[in-house]
């Protein structure tokens, strides 16, 4: 099987090539028209769709750029891979402006931003053009050694205090575990699949419970109430996509990386 990658160089696109380096790096499809994504595309038999815009400040400034990222290069996706298996990653994001506490399940999306807003129409547009894709609502992710800024970076990072909501329920994901699960996606069923760790705590009792596990000094302070992004992944349960509970993942990447009472943190 020849699988495409795009976005191999961001943070979900380089974890999965390190873990499968016989995944084919596609290039920049920033600018690319409909046609060169096909031309790209053919002779794969599998495509893993990790490229976008995620900055949600970013895609406020310019919501152009992203519906050509976020929205128009995966439909360019969705029309050349019909006879293909297409795996987009989408977001937790899409469940925004939900009203209801959570957790959601996947026919409840309410985008509250731009990049939400976005990332729902690209599940959606996928979809009716494909519908055997495989659109995965990814959670915010995390994982040692990374440039890019995430929750394990905030608590490692942190000299004198933090804040997280005890009003506001997310699953954190470990990007080894993503990686781990891939040898489920490609047979799931077409469709969309709340995708990641869950969380039977609050982001502030989480990061309570795992700044005491480091015995790190640093105080947690409860910040004003955020809206959740709390997903009932139960649909990828039942396919054999089984993630680690977030305090369970956050204890076994420490363990994996050595991490505990660590006092020079190398990134």
């Amino acid at each position: 099987m020849r699988i495409l990658l795009t976005g191999a160089t961001g943070f979900v696109g380089s974890g999965l090539k390190n873990a499968f380096p016989e995944m084919i790096a596609a290039p920049s499809l920033r600018t690319a028209t409909e046609e060169e994504v096909r031309r790209i595309v053919d002779g794969f038999d599998t495509v893993i769709h990790t490229a976008a815009i995620s900055d949600i400040g970013t895609c406020e400034k310019d919501p152009e750029g992203s519906y050509q990222a976020n929205v128009t290069l995966p439909v360019y996706l969705a029309r050349a891979c019909k006879g293909r298996k297409l795996i987009c990653f989408s977001s937790d994001q899409v469940y925004s402006g939900g009203g209801e506490e959570g957790p959601y399940d996947e026919h409840m999306a309410v985008p509250a931003n731009t990049y939400a807003r976005h990332k729902l129409e690209m599940d959606e547009r996928v979809l009716d053009i494909c519908p055997e894709a495989v659109i995965l609502r990814a959670e915010w992710m995390y994982d040692y050694p990374s440039m890019r800024m995430n929750y394990l970076r905030i608590i490692l990072e942190g000299k004198d205090r933090v804040a997280f909501s005890s009003n506001q329920y997310r699953g954190i994901t470990w990007l080894r575990e993503v990686a781990e699960a891939f040898s489920v996606i490609p047979g799931l069923p077409g469709g969309v699949y709340n995708f990641g760790s869950e969380a039977t705590e609050s982001m502030y009792e989480i990061t309570r419970q795992f700044v005491n596990y480091l015995e790190k000094s640093l105080m947690v302070d409860d910040a004003p109430p955020r809206h959740n992004l709390w997903m009932n992944c139960e649909k990828a349960r039942k396919h054999g996509i089984r993630f680690s509970k977030v305090e369970d993942a956050l204890k076994r990447c420490v363990e994996v990386y050595g991490l505990k009472q660590t006092e020079t943190i190398r990134w």
